[in-house]
């Protein structure tokens, strides 16, 4: 079976069209629990969410904030496998039809195998992966089995990455590419913003025909806006899984999270 990168493209181009934005949200597989976890998946695509990101727990997730290392390590004490996140997937896309992508490091994968990896995400209906730590120069043999099972390789920017690897990542990607800031770290909001588009503008001037969606600490449907007036798509992780976290049951973090869907997806719309 192939996967979905072309569901992926469509839904970025249609969102396009629309004039707007899509909205990408983030969470965990295995958080709460693995049927919390698709439950709260299912909400967010139905409150407004366009993409889902389903990320693959990791006991080491460097390029995460205290929000989703939480999340994780709730996952992983509760005994998530790679073979969860397939079903996250496969229920995910089932229950909706909208493109879910994987987002992992890359030891996982590398430890699985990778044909065994894409093969599987491909027949679960999976859109393509998020692999933010995996080098392009050394990411030949995961291209090669992601394209034979229709699979997106979506790597990740950043404000630091120069123009010559810019253009190296957007020749090598596909499905979109994801431009990551850290609003709130860096500076302020205003500074960071201002970098963000400067990423992007970055990124189209290589030439590439791939959208470029913002990773930003995007909070709420103000934000969203913000950065919807300048990217092609706004991704949105913590903001989701801290609604999880704070409610005092998985019940009501479901509600939350399709209701945050909800004020973000007008965001992006331009009714915040």
């Amino acid at each position: 079976m192939s996967g979905n990168i072309q569901l992926l493209s469509d839904t970025l181009a249609a969102t396009k069209s629309e004039g707007r934005s899509a909205l990408i949200a983030y969470l965990p597989a295995g958080f709460p629990t693995v049927d919390g976890g698709i439950e709260a998946i299912k909400a967010v695509l139905d409150g407004g969410a366009d993409i889902v990101e389903v990320g693959l727990p990791h006991s080491d997730p460097v390029l995460d904030g205290p929000v989703i290392q939480t999340a994780d390590d709730i996952a992983l004490r509760g005994g998530v496998k790679i073979a969860d996140v397939m079903r996250t997937v496969r229920e995910a896309y089932e229950a909706t039809g909208k493109p879910i992508l994987v987002m992992t490091y890359w030891n996982p994968i590398d430890r699985y195998g990778v044909e065994r990896f894409t093969a599987e995400l491909a027949e679960a209906g999976g859109a393509g992966c998020i692999l933010p730590d995996l080098p392009v120069q050394e990411s030949a043999l995961w291209r090669e089995h992601a394209e034979k099972h229709g699979l997106a390789t979506v790597f990740v920017v950043a404000p630091s990455s120069k123009d010559e690897r810019l253009a190296q990542i957007t020749a090598a990607g596909s499905g979109f590419v994801y431009a990551a800031s850290l609003m709130g770290v860096t500076g302020t909001r205003e500074t960071v913003g201002a970098q963000a588009q400067d990423l992007v503008r970055r990124t189209r001037a290589t030439g590439t025909d791939l959208p470029v969606c913002v990773g930003l600490g995007v909070s709420n449907a103000t934000q969203a806006a913000e950065v919807a007036g300048f990217a092609d798509g706004v991704i949105v992780g913590s903001a989701f899984v801290k609604r999880m976290l704070d409610a005092p049951d998985r019940a009501a973090g479901v509600e939350a999270v399709r209701a945050l869907a909800g004020e973000l997806a007008k965001g992006v719309r331009g009714q915040a």
